[in-house]
């Protein structure tokens, strides 16, 4: 079984976990970048008016990222990392998944919040993809976590 971690990281705490994890399941990274990198204001949640306040609201919004994966169709096992933004996973997760063909993989979400769940997030995705197979989702928060979602990678 091949596995590929892929991540969006706006901070690089979501690419620290990613990385621990692809190294503790042997797995290939992809980090998930958005062709105009996001800027300290674009990130902040609390102006309606900063790029990430304007796509979370606008749910057809796609910010286009650098590139797609190289030969997915090698991967058994896809994992999707991000940072939880309003409940829920940047649309840019959105454009990685729609730019790259899933079908028949499974798919695993890891998530990092300072407290939000990562339920939502996946069941939104679910939603919205019902022709992927999502079988698993962990909040990374430490270390542990990131052990558990290793398990949850090489049980599935």
């Amino acid at each position: 079984m091949k596995v590929l971690i892929s991540y969006f990281s706006a901070s690089g705490i979501t690419k620290a976990a990613a990385e621990r994890i692809g190294e503790k399941v042997s797995a290939d990274l992809f980090e998930i970048e958005p062709t105009e990198k996001y800027t300290k204001e674009d990130l902040n949640w609390m102006d309606k008016n900063s790029r990430s306040s304007i796509e979370m609201n606008d749910k057809n919004s796609r910010p286009s990222i650098k590139r797609k994966v190289d030969n997915i169709e090698q991967y058994d096992k896809v994992a999707i990392g991000f940072p939880i933004w309003w409940y829920i996973a940047p649309t840019i997760i959105n454009t990685f998944i729609e730019e790259n063909n899933l079908e028949g993989k499974d798919i695993l979400i890891f998530a990092t919040s300072g407290g939000s769940s990562p339920s939502q997030s996946y069941e939104n995705l679910k939603e919205q993809y019902p022709n992927l197979n999502f079988v698993a989702c962990k909040k990374i928060a430490d270390l542990q976590d990131e052990d558990a979602f290793v398990k949850m990678i090489e049980n599935i």
